[in-house]
């Protein structure tokens, strides 16, 4: 509650001046209501026209004649300042606070990066890490959505007699760098509030691993640079005995990703000698793996534990991969035809998945 400023109604144009009692306040209620002029009363208390007319009105616009709560000091940035660094913002997300501060400074207005961060959040923008997500070019795109429109009415029982398979890299100390970026809520996979990444770059350990709509297969730790040869030596050791342990049933279809080791000319020969039946995949699109989800689920696991070195995160790397129930291998594969609808509504583009 103010105590500071004469009481007003929205209407009063009076100038600020000491604070009116209250027993003064409600005096001037009590007389007008007895039938005496706003005038009259004025030169009884010694009062303005204009003071005892704003009593007046809120009495008998609010009932009451006690101090109303006040908005607060003015904005720091123009109506005109906040549409601006708001259209920096939409533009390039990766703008930072200082940038808008110096934005401002030079259209002659000072403030804080608080300020900037406030007034961006009251129109719905919040700093947050940019998403890392493939690097899509315009033949990804429509790869993506061929294959999107092409499978969407297959039946459930075909993705359930896949067995999906990727690389994956988990570390063990620190975390990849971040950048971040302004945007409106669920705009985190906007192609401007992302990091393109290109797959397979580094890391303190290097995991293969598939599983079917039956559970999961085989996981083993990939302990060299991965080539052609090593990749085929992996499916030769490992992609027939997961298909046995997950009983796949006859015809089963193996999905791997376009990796140059998995395209080579040599490993295309290998698995058409061993008769496997291989899904036609597009580029760049690990939101149409499930197996994204396991690794994802894998490695909150495995950081819950907190493994101190190499031996022991590759241990319980094996001993979370083996717990992942087969419930929630089903559970992926049997809502895949909803990867499908979203790629189809992005247009191709990044989905949630």
């Amino acid at each position: 509650m103010s105590t500071t400023s004469n009481s007003h109604t929205p209407n009063s144009t009076m100038a600020k001046t000491k604070e009116l009692s209250k027993d003064t306040r409600n005096k001037i209620v009590d007389l007008h209501q007895v039938g005496k002029t706003e005038s009259a009363i004025g030169k009884q208390l010694g009062l303005k026209k204009s003071t005892v007319g704003a009593i007046i009105r809120k009495w008998k616009t609010y009932k009451t004649t006690d101090n109303l709560p006040r908005s607060g000091a003015p904005r720091k940035i123009s109506p005109r300042g906040v549409k601006m660094i708001t259209r920096t913002v939409s533009k390039n997300p990766r703008t930072t606070r200082g940038d808008l501060v110096n934005d401002l400074q030079r259209a002659g207005t000072k403030v804080t990066k608080p300020t900037i961060s406030n007034t961006l959040r009251r129109q719905g923008l919040k700093s947050c890490s940019a998403r890392r997500v493939p690097l899509l070019k315009p033949v990804h795109v429509q790869a993506r959505l061929k294959f999107a429109r092409e499978h969407l009415d297959d039946p459930d029982e075909d993705w359930e007699n896949v067995i999906w398979s990727d690389e994956t890299k988990i570390e063990l100390f620190g975390k990849n760098s971040t950048r971040r970026v302004w945007r409106t809520k669920n705009a985190e996979l906007h192609p401007k509030n992302t990091i393109p990444t290109v797959k397979h770059g580094g890391g303190n350990i290097m995991l293969w691993g598939c599983f079917s709509a039956k559970g999961p297969g085989r996981l083993i730790r990939v302990k060299e640079r991965m080539n052609g040869a090593m990749y085929r030596e992996i499916l030769s050791e490992n992609l027939l005995p997961s298909a046995r342990a997950l009983k796949m049933k006859r015809g089963w279809v193996f999905q791997h990703d376009n990796d140059p080791k998995h395209t080579a000319r040599a490993t295309k020969e290998w698995l058409r000698k061993k008769h496997f039946k291989v899904l036609e995949w597009p580029s760049q699109s690990p939101d149409l793996n499930p197996i994204e989800n396991l690794w994802r689920e894998l490695k909150v696991r495995v950081a819950q534990r907190q493994p101190q070195n190499i031996t022991a995160l590759e241990e319980i790397c094996m001993e979370e991969w083996a717990k992942i129930p087969a419930t929630v291998c089903e559970n992926l594969v049997k809502t895949y035809r909803k990867r499908l609808t979203s790629v189809i509504a992005n247009k191709g583009y990044i989905t949630k998945y």
